[in-house]
């Protein structure tokens, strides 16, 4: 039974990376390829935002239908929008390419919502949450290294339209994976319980917000999350496009921005759940912002002399293998950092994952 639900949310967190890692390392080279600027590309970050704004509809999906319904929903409207994608041209229909981004985006934050509801309730006890944190990182992260990479090494050779007809492919299995799982059964009339108490709380949106803001070191932790955790979305996605510039191959960026860097990535968030088991969050936070402060003055020298030699190919592979390793180990803190915040909430707030929902933006 843990198995299959390991193997149920590992799924759900596979497929809610792949939006991730095609807006941030697959979309930004190939476009850039197709000749548009670094400030049009700069800008899909704005597409983010509905992972930002889910704290306005999470009362809503927590506490009305059931967590099998928003998820067939959301992943089966994911298929539909790869399957519209497909049809357009990202050469000259930018517009078309950011609608299918917002779309993607609004779609699996609300899959989110459902699925950290889902996982809340099937995890029990330590021995369970520990491996159910686990199986959502690694997750999470692989699916983005199979949408960033692993698609960017191929879609010179399948080509935009057929590259997004797999991914409906994808999108359609895993929904009706989900319509027919058994770990979800019996979740149909707890679902409806909880809407009816929760009722007030989705009428009066603000009641919850009020209570969330209420939250000692709420406050803090939301200014730190939507701070740092989008100023690194930039300076990440960025680099890899100067690299794309100095005569490194978008096959080449695919393999090591969106396969080897990721894989750095997932260390990193591993080592972050070891060395909290050894120290404390405070220092551990110290330490590690003052490595990512080294390692982004390396990486900025590298743009000041960057040329097109075996030496300094590997000099940037280095910084993007670093600078993963880092960022991933600030993913495992940052969560931590929000799950303390969560258990010092009441229950109710707890209940709606509304204090997660709030601080979490995609993860790095």
């Amino acid at each position: 039974m843990m198995n299959d639900k390991l193997v149920f949310l590992g799924l759900l967190y596979f497929i809610q990376g792949i939006p991730y890692g095609l807006q941030s390392s697959l979309l930004p080279v190939y476009l850039r390829g197709a000749g548009h600027s670094l400030t049009r590309i700069s800008l899909t970050k704005i597409l983010y935002f509905p992972w930002v704004l889910k704290v306005l509809w999470a009362p809503l999906v927590d506490r009305t239908g059931t967590k099998r319904c928003w998820l067939v929903g959301t992943v089966a409207g994911l298929s539909l929008t790869c399957l519209v994608s497909a049809a357009i041209s990202p050469d000259i229909q930018y517009m078309g390419v950011a609608g299918s981004l917002l779309a993607m985006n609004v779609l699996a934050s609300v899959q989110d919502i459902a699925a950290d509801g889902a996982a809340v309730r099937l995890l029990r006890g330590q021995g369970e949450l520990g491996l159910g944190n686990t199986v959502q990182v690694v997750g999470y992260k692989a699916g983005s290294v199979f949408a960033g990479g692993g698609l960017l090494a191929v879609i010179d050779v399948a080509g935009w339209g057929w590259m997004f007809v797999l991914l409906a492919c994808v999108y359609g299995g895993v929904a009706l994976f989900v319509w027919g799982a058994p770990v979800l059964d019996g979740e149909s009339a707890r679902g409806q319980g909880e809407g009816r108490r929760g009722s007030k709380d989705v009428m009066q949106p603000w009641k919850v917000w009020r209570k969330l803001l209420s939250v000692p070191g709420t406050p803090w932790t939301m200014f730190y999350v939507l701070t740092y955790k989008l100023g690194e979305q930039g300076a990440i996605t960025m680099f890899p496009l100067f690299l794309l510039d100095h005569h490194m191959t978008a096959r080449e960026l695919g393999v090591w921005n969106g396969v080897v860097a990721m894989a750095f990535s997932i260390c990193g968030s591993s080592v972050g759940g070891f060395l909290l088991s050894q120290y404390s969050i405070g220092m551990l936070m110290r330490r590690v912002f003052m490595m990512r402060t080294v390692s982004m003055v390396f990486q900025s020298s590298l743009l000041v002399v960057l040329e097109p030699s075996p030496l300094m190919k590997g000099m940037a592979v280095l910084s993007l293998s670093l600078q993963h390793f880092i960022a991933g180990l600030i993913t495992t803190l940052t969560f931590t950092t929000m799950m303390n915040c969560t258990q010092r909430a009441e229950e109710s707030i707890q209940s709606a994952t509304v204090t997660q929902l709030i601080l979490h933006i995609p993860q790095m």
